[in-house]
């Protein structure tokens, strides 16, 4: 295995390829409505409507009723991969794959594992319907 340099603030990264573990921020979607967030966005289009994040902590474009549909059922919708730094409003994790590969001494980069923690600094107090 060939060695990588780490860089200067690894917990910014997004995805970690350091070792035999691959490791990815994920952000859950469905959070980002149930939390009234400031960033997300919506159009329609074909009839239906889609959301997407302003951001771009994900860049993918999700059809809402779908999305609803899905979360009512027992496993809801699930998470997308982060394109981005997850903001301290996100709900986010750290999925990894192929765990088994670890080796004797875990993770060899720790501090990509550090979510962002603590609540935004402004707060929304009013929300506008058409």
């Amino acid at each position: 295995m060939t060695e990588v340099a780490l860089p200067l603030r690894p917990q910014d990264e997004v995805l970690c390829r350091r070792c035999e573990v691959h490791c990815e921020k994920i952000v859950y979607p469905s959070a980002c409505l149930e939390r009234s967030c400031p960033f997300v966005y919506a159009y329609e289009e074909h009839g239906h409507t889609f959301m997407g994040c302003m951001q771009k902590v994900f860049e993918a474009e999700i059809d809402v009723d779908m999305m609803s549909s899905i979360e009512r059922r027992l496993d809801g919708f699930g998470a997308v991969r982060a394109t981005k730094r997850p903001l301290p409003m996100c709900r986010s994790e750290v999925d990894s794959c192929y765990e088994h590969r670890s080796g004797e001494l875990g993770c060899i980069n720790p501090e990509f594992k550090e979510l962002p923690a603590g609540s935004p600094t402004f707060r929304v107090i009013a929300r506008l319907s058409d």
